[in-house]
């Protein structure tokens, strides 16, 4: 049990301190809208860029015919600056699961651990880490029926999707990440995601909107200074 003091803004809204991870979303994004000034210290131009600096492992050629995406840090290269991450995040669906393990296993690849969530943790032979998800999310079909492509060319889990999965997570870099993602998209790819949410997350669509809000902030130029 935790001794230290709960503060009187989370107070508020969780007396014991012991906030949902939707009440800590929220938190979180109302601190940031008060706090939040316009522009991000990088130019637009640097903003718009998509790479594939971070060498990861193929896996195309083991899992060719199973449908599978990249989910997580990884992913957000396709819609975002490239940043860095320790791993590499792949959802297959559940069903496949066990036929993956055992390809990646034939090419080199080691289990290592259980995830929290269904699916293992594999080191690649140059020691990478792997994280296999078996899925069994009720927009997973629909998502890795239409995946798209990162710079490298690598199957990526589309941005509807990828803004799911990061809004039921529970660390501030995924919610960081949705503003980032969402603060550059076209207005086509935000009414996606939009449906998307309002599909299957209804109850977070205001917090989608503020993290969009978030994100735009970011185009913006600072005022000059007087």
């Amino acid at each position: 049990m935790s001794s230290l003091p709960v503060p009187p803004a989370i107070a508020k809204i969780a007396p014991d301190g012991n906030l949902t991870p939707r009440q800590l979303r929220r938190f979180m994004i109302d601190m940031v809208k008060r706090r939040i000034k316009p522009g991000t210290g990088s130019s637009h131009e640097f903003m718009r860029r998509r790479t594939a600096l971070n060498p990861w492992p193929d896996l195309r050629p083991f899992l060719e015919g199973i449908e599978w995406a990249i989910v997580g840090g990884v992913a957000t290269r396709a819609y975002m600056p490239e940043r860095m991450t320790k791993d590499l995040d792949i959802v297959v669906h559940h069903a496949d699961g066990e036929t993956v393990i055992k390809r990646l296993e034939a090419a080199g690849y080691k289990v290592a651990s259980r995830l929290a969530v269904p699916g293992y943790l594999m080191l690649a032979p140059d020691g990478t880490e792997l994280d296999v998800i078996f899925g069994r999310y009720p927009w997973l079909k629909e998502a890795l029926k239409n995946t798209g492509k990162d710079p490298a060319g690598y199957p990526v889990v589309g941005l509807p999707y990828l803004v799911i999965l990061k809004m039921e997570a529970q660390r501030p870099q995924d919610w960081a990440d949705i503003s980032r993602m969402l603060g550059w998209a076209s207005e086509s790819e935000l009414d996606q995601v939009r449906a998307a949410v309002a599909r299957y997350m209804p109850e977070d669509v205001e917090d989608l909107e503020s993290l969009i809000f978030l994100g735009r902030k970011e185009q913006e130029f600072p005022p000059e200074e007087e």
